[in-house]
């Protein structure tokens, strides 16, 4: 039996979550499967893989082929890499111990690579929003100013109009106050 580790699709229309698994290479893509091994979200920057590290291991070993997209998975969580150290440790190239080593400063490099992406990520993300604060008090600083004005010009306009009014008024006081004083002598 043909074995291969490939992707089963889950999740909905245009958000699509996958499940790493063995499963017979006739079997149809979302059908039967041996095992399931883990599972990959590309929806989430950087894309989320959950592996169990052992089990795909193992599967590589007893000839299990891995797809495309599989190989570069398992390549990226170092499956591969553990794969071919323990092989040279069978053809006598170097001890166990030797290839442990070699494989934990792989991953150890791997890791900080990853780290510095997210951080890289992250760091963007910070500056655009800072970016985006300042044009936001940019925008408001004008509304702001326009706003001030707008209330300024209608200030005016009532100061003038209680100017006006003021002007007017002691103009008519002074003839009503020459007529109080002469119904009050008659």
């Amino acid at each position: 039996m043909a074995t291969k580790i490939r992707l089963q699709r889950h999740g909905r229309k245009g958000y699509p979550f996958y499940h790493i698994v063995i499963a017979d290479s006739r079997a149809p893509r979302d059908g039967k499967f041996i095992e399931r091994i883990g599972s990959y979200n590309p929806n989430t920057n950087p894309a989320t893989i959950n592996l169990d590290f052992e089990r795909a291991l193992y599967w590589l070993q007893t000839g299990a082929q891995p797809t495309d997209t599989t190989r570069n998975i398992l390549s990226a969580q170092g499956v591969l890499m553990k794969k071919h150290l323990l092989g040279g440790v069978k053809k006598g190239a170097f001890s166990l111990e030797e290839a442990e080593t070699r494989f934990q400063a792989w991953l150890k490099n791997k890791q900080n690579a990853v780290e510095a992406i997210k951080a890289k990520l992250a760091d963007a993300k910070q500056a655009d929003a800072k970016k985006r604060l300042e044009a936001e008090k940019e925008v408001n600083k004008a509304i702001a100013e326009v706003v001030a004005k707008k209330k300024a010009e209608k200030a005016a306009a009532e100061a003038e109009a209680a100017a006006a009014a003021t002007e007017e008024a002691p103009v008519e006081e002074t003839p009503a106050a020459e007529a109080a004083p002469a119904e009050s002598a008659e």
